[in-house]
């Protein structure tokens, strides 16, 4: 029976966290009831509309029919503006320490404590229907159901963000959504409106580098960092403030996708990324992210070059280190999409206290917008009543009535009053802890629409991210802004973007200007050269390799023992092998047994697993070199620099798939991923440095690589 069934079928268990205790309130238990009507009539028949005769009209007084169409006819509510496209997890976050010393935040205040979380991951651009792989930025979206209330970390796996002052985010959203004639590209931002955009906005250099590198593509949610973007400001019981930055680190490291890769993944699986997310938590295979942090005394505020209320500015790590202060697990996926992952209302402004804004224009702009988008989305100001949205802090205020109210209010509805035993009343009386104070900071100055001078560097950590990238992670950038700014038809806009880059660095300037059959433009002097190696996925590998997929490729006459004695091996490590032949079933094996088919090779391709193995078996090698979809299987993971390994005859098949013979047979082979023992080693052998190889992730030097 598989994952997805037995989810199905499992009824309610037993509740893991305070929150789903309060979510087993609110779940029905369909297969225990009758059918009924919304209003608790049993229904005899809904298959067939109550009419005149077996051939005659349908009656209007069919109620049941009535209410059933016209609920479905009201199913949808309107798709997000932006981030549409996500899929979510419960979980819980448990700090490693106190943080008392920086924050009176409950949740942080002491070691081990566990407090449950749903997390939504997302693209920005596309709608619901849109595929998870294309290029863009993912929304790493957590709500904290914290004892003193709601607390939402509202962000993104980049850091920065394009935009410095909110006023502008209905521009960049017009520009980034589809064109407005034809509603094309979906999911992508290689149309002319968004470049126009961001050529005349330098402020999103920052951002575009990001975007343009692998972060962009990751290789799945559960391998990207996310950040809270803004500087925010813990706040301690005395009033004291830090300013302080977000950091998620999952702990299987930060990995991507090559572009060509995830092109075609979108075509294969465009749920790929929600799928591997749902699947991990249902094996029990948990992802895991560490929280981090980046504190700043308030008498260091202006100690940097850059300003800490810019959005599109990181604080480096080699200038504040990033201090690990807790871990985040999802291990509970939803019971209905619609009710929880679709209806969850994040806001910026859900802090608890501890925890409060700075002067971050575009942050101040994000505290006004998620409100209102939640008012309109979810259909009046009770959103906050749906199950997935209830804190489990206990709830009293004097708000009534609306759209989708729930709650039967008695009494009095103000204050103060006295006929109502003057409640709820005000939590500050007497000054009790737990209660929420804003940061008291003098605010000075002439109203006036006019950006700080300190906002005005836009290419100085544009030039550093580009420094502190490898080789081959410039190679992408600059690909990534050649196929984007190749499909924008106003040369105008080409040329003007590249004389953006140019600011950033001159040879990426040089090769994208040539991309999009543009002059090089002018060097442009005193551009910065400081790198950060933290920046580079290269030093982000992570730790352990649990739930890679391996692909075994196998026909009649696979040698089984092989393939036996590798999926043993790598299992201790967590590594996920399929077998996949051109048919399901199973084959038989060289000694006459036979091996089980975990998949049907024509219904998958390399793209959706990590690495490729071809064991021994002269007739079983012959007959995959003989099918197209096995030779093109290893061709495209050769390409997108993923670990091959092969076993005897199965080297065979890495020649039909043109992989060079110097790689496949030289000793420099394993520093290419390509592993086959030289017809010594053992499957037990192979299989380890298949791990290792694994653990790397992809090699990115091959000869006759695709990028």
């Amino acid at each position: 029976m598989s994952a997805h069934h037995q989810s199905h079928q499992r009824g309610n268990p037993a509740p893991k966290d305070a929150k789903d205790e309060q979510l087993a309130r609110f779940r029905a238990a369909p297969e225990s009831d009758a059918l009924t009507t919304d209003q608790g009539v049993r229904v005899d028949d809904t298959d067939n509309a109550l009419r005149s005769g077996t051939r005659g009209p349908t009656l209007l007084e069919d109620f049941h029919n009535r209410e059933k169409i016209t609920h479905f006819d009201h199913e949808r509510i309107p798709e997000r503006v932006v981030h549409a496209r996500g899929a979510g997890a419960y979980g819980y976050f448990e700090p490693y320490e106190s943080l008392s010393e920086y924050t009176c935040a409950d949740f942080l205040a002491e070691a081990g404590r566990r407090t449950p979380v749903f997390v939504r991951f997302s693209t920005v651009q596309g709608p619901r229907g849109s595929a998870d792989t294309v290029r863009d930025v993912r929304g790493f979206a957590t709500k904290f159901y914290t004892r003193e209330g709601n607390y939402d970390l509202v962000g993104n796996n980049i850091p920065v963000f394009f935009i410095q002052d909110a006023i502008k985010f209905p521009d960049f959203v017009h520009a980034v959504k589809m064109e407005p004639d034809n509603e094309m590209p979906t999911g992508g931002t290689a149309h002319d409106t968004f470049w126009d955009f961001a050529s005349l906005q330098p402020e999103t250099t920052h951002m575009l580098m990001w975007a343009m590198s692998d972060r962009g593509i990751p290789r799945s949610f559960r391998m990207m960092q996310g950040f809270g973007v803004h500087t925010f400001r813990f706040v301690t019981a005395d009033g004291r403030g830090t300013f302080v930055k977000f950091h998620w680190k999952p702990k299987l490291g930060v990995h991507s996708q090559v572009w060509d890769e995830a092109q075609i993944t979108a075509g294969r699986d465009p749920d790929y990324h929600r799928r591997d997310l749902w699947e991990a938590i249902e094996a029990g295979e948990y992802p895991e992210w560490e929280l981090g942090v980046q504190l700043v005394p308030e008498s260091d505020e202006f100690s940097f070059d850059f300003d800490l209320l810019d959005a599109t500015k990181i604080i480096p790590e080699e200038q504040v280190p990033v201090r690990p202060v807790g871990r985040l697990v999802l291990d509970r996926n939803p019971q209905n999409f619609f009710a929880e992952t679709e209806q969850v209302a994040f806001h910026t402004a859900n802090v608890v206290p501890g925890i409060d804004f700075t002067n971050d224009p575009l942050l101040q702009g994000r505290n006004f917008s998620y409100l209102d988008t939640q008012l309109i989305r979810l259909g009046g100001p009770n959103f906050s009543q749906i199950p997935v949205n209830r804190p489990i802090a206990d709830v009293h205020h004097n708000h009534r009535d609306g759209f989708g109210q729930q709650i039967i209010h008695p009494g009095t509805s103000y204050f103060p009053n006295s006929l109502g035993g003057g409640c709820p009343a005000h939590a500050g009386a007497g000054g009790g802890a737990g209660v929420f104070r804003h940061y008291a900071e003098r605010v000075d100055g002439e109203k006036i629409r006019v950006r700080s001078e300190s906002f005005q560097d836009h290419y100085s950590q544009a030039a550093l991210f580009w420094n502190s990238m490898s080789d081959w992670e410039r190679r992408h950038i600059a690909e990534a802004f050649r196929f984007e700014l190749g499909k924008v038809g106003s040369a105008e806009v080409r040329e003007r973007m590249v004389g953006n880059l140019a600011n950033v660095n001159g040879d990426l300037a040089k090769s994208v200007a040539e991309g999009a059959g543009l002059p090089a433009p002018q060097p442009v002097a005193g551009v910065p050269s400081a790198t950060s190696p933290a920046l580079s996925q290269e030093n982000l590998l992570g730790s352990g390799i649990r739930t890679r997929k391996v692909a075994v490729l196998a026909a009649e006459g696979t040698d089984a023992g092989q393939v036996t004695a590798v999926r043993e091996r790598l299992a201790a490590d967590g590594v996920i092998v399929e077998v996949l032949a051109a048919r399901g079933g199973s084959v038989r094996g060289a000694d006459g047994g036979s091996l089980k088919v975990d998949r049907a090779l024509p219904t998958m391709a390399s793209v959706l697993y990590d690495a490729v193995l071809v064991a021994d078996g002269k007739e079983a090698v012959s007959a995959l070199a003989a099918d197209p979809a096995a030779v093109r299987f290893v061709e495209e993971a050769y390409r997108h620099g993923k670990p091959l390994a092969a076993l005897g005859e199965g080297t065979r098949l890495l020649t039909e798939a043109k992989v060079p013979e110097a790689v496949v047979l030289g000793e420099s082979a394993p520093d290419h991923g390509v592993l086959t023992g030289n017809g010594t080693a053992t499957a037990d052998d192979v299989a380890g440095a298949l791990a290792a190889a694994l653990a790397r992730h992809r090699f990115p030097h091959r000869p006759g690589l695709l990028n």
